[in-house]
């Protein structure tokens, strides 16, 4: 990208830590970094963390991240935020403080009421305002969780006395000293909130679930004037001029910005966006429809599968069951496992995610012989996760059939795309290209990118996709009788697995 004057931070809010790092004008990473914080679990399914937390390690974040580029904060141009999401705050307008911990997107405490939800009648009139299922997945049930388990909560909240928001409306709010309230249309759309069609708060849905519009925040584009920073927190006025979902930054970093490109990030779960432009597909296989970028008041929306363990599973097997000392051995042993070893690892720790949505499912283990090891179990791993997208992808295709015309090309992301074997079979199980990008920091770099843009230091969209480069294509070499007999050894053992 051209030269220009100024600096974009990029604080990237994520599930078991926060990072911040400084790309400089021609979109490269200066410097970065990273605090990891506590995980807190209350009870069985149960899953928080402390908001404070959360904001202490970003704010040190950011701070370590400047000392070590020896830049001022008066030298930056913007900040943009992606964050985990769906993880849902509720604070006191006040004083600031949250009322209770964060409810994270992984938590499942609200499972019952999603069901009653469900079996009342409500899935389809949800799915069609806002592309999404009930799942306790989302933020809405967390909202009113808090609501009617916090004392006064509900009432104060009704009198506009409580903030409700997404994480990076949290973080806004404390970055702005509690002068801005303020998300993204790709978070808003991650709520079962939003009508995704007008791109509003849905008054019919926020009856629905209880929550009062009151407390929630103002929905922008992605790339926007969201407000300035306290001085006191840097030393400067800084502007945050981005937010995005941690999935959605990643598919304008992997800049598939053209109808039909798809990206699939690999981290501890897995999720996999497909853009379909202007349209909101529907979907028919139990996918979710939701906004991929809002820009200029223009909204771009893209199907997506989340699959709830990928790299999850390899840290199973280093803390469960302690057959590896790190992730990077999960490639040699996998390559060493014997052919004639059919294992299948069908991860359903936490339930299913799409596009099955079982969340009574639980996790299984298929083919184990007296040979079976931990080189088998370390394939079965990896090859789960290829499993997942090939299910997601074929879903995609049936509910788009414009994904099916031309080669589908898959840019990846993530941690576990590190492993070249992983990416080979994930090819030839697809039957079909994938993509490594040279810069793998893609989630934060979209963030960085949607603030660049609105800084008017980054270029339009063909200019930053004209820039993206790959780092290597990993093609389908695998015999179609071997990968067809393999994905229906799969889908056999997920029909064994489903719990009902």
């Amino acid at each position: 990208m051209a030269a220009a004057q100024g600096y974009i931070l990029a604080i990237d809010q994520g599930t078991t830590s926060s990072r911040a790092i400084l790309f400089d004008a021609r979109g490269a990473s200066v410097a970065s970094a990273q605090q990891e914080f506590p995980q807190i679990f209350p009870a069985s399914g149960w899953v928080e963390h402390d908001p404070e937390a959360i904001w202490r390690s970003t704010l040190a974040t950011i701070k370590a991240c400047l000392a070590k580029a020896g830049v001022e904060a008066a030298a930056l141009a913007g900040i943009g935020i992606t964050n985990q999401r769906e993880t849902t705050v509720v604070w006191d307008r006040a004083s600031g403080k949250a009322i209770y911990n964060a409810i994270v997107w992984q938590d499942r405490r609200t499972a019952d009421l999603c069901a009653a939800l469900t079996r009342d009648g409500h899935t389809v009139e949800v799915q069609a305002r806002t592309g999404l299922l009930i799942d306790s997945y989302f933020s809405a049930t967390k909202i009113a969780w808090i609501l009617d388990h916090v004392p006064g909560a509900r009432a104060e909240a009704e009198a506009g006395k409580l903030a409700f928001g997404t994480v990076d409306s949290f973080l806004l709010w404390r970055l702005t000293g509690g002068k801005v309230h303020a998300t993204d249309a790709t978070n808003a759309s991650r709520t079962n909130l939003l009508d995704i069609h007008t791109g509003d708060w849905s008054d019919d849905l926020l009856t629905l679930f209880k929550v009062p519009r009151a407390g929630l925040p103002e929905v922008k584009d992605s790339a926007a004037a969201f407000g300035i920073t306290d001085p006191s927190l840097l030393g400067a006025a800084v502007p945050v001029l981005g937010i995005a979902g941690d999935q959605q930054a990643a598919l304008v970093g992997q800049a598939c910005f053209t109808p039909g490109m798809m990206k699939s990030t690999y981290g501890t779960g897995c999720f996999a966006l497909l853009n379909t432009g202007g349209q909101a597909v529907i979907s028919r296989n139990r996918l979710l429809t939701t906004i991929g970028y809002q820009l200029d008041g223009k909204r771009t929306y893209a199907l997506e599968g989340s699959i709830f363990i990928a790299g999850a599973a390899v840290q199973w097997l280093r803390d469960g069951l302690q057959i590896i000392t790190s992730a990077s051995d999960t490639g040699p042993l996998a390559e060493a496992a014997a052919d004639e070893e059919d294992v299948y690892l069908v991860p359903a720790f936490t339930g299913l995610g799409a596009p099955y949505w079982d969340s009574a499912a639980r996790g299984a283990l298929y083919g184990l012989t007296r040979k079976t090891g931990r080189a088998e179990l370390a394939r079965a791993a990896l090859e789960a996760v290829a499993y997942q997208t090939r299910d997601l992808l074929e879903a995609m295709q049936a509910d788009w059939p414009s994904a099916q015309s031309g080669e589908t090309v898959l840019r990846v992301d993530g941690g576990m795309v590190a492993s070249d074997w992983t990416l080979q079979f994930l090819a030839d199980l697809l039957a079909a290209p994938v993509d490594r990008p040279v810069i793998l920091e893609t989630t934060a770099l979209g963030a960085a990118y949607l603030a660049g843009r609105q800084a008017g230091i980054y270029p339009d969209l063909d200019g930053f996709a004209s820039a993206w480069a790959r780092d290597r294509r990993f093609t389908p070499a695998m015999p179609e009788a071997v990968r067809a007999r393999k994905y229906a050894g799969w889908k056999d053992c997920v029909r064994r697995t489903l719990s009902a």
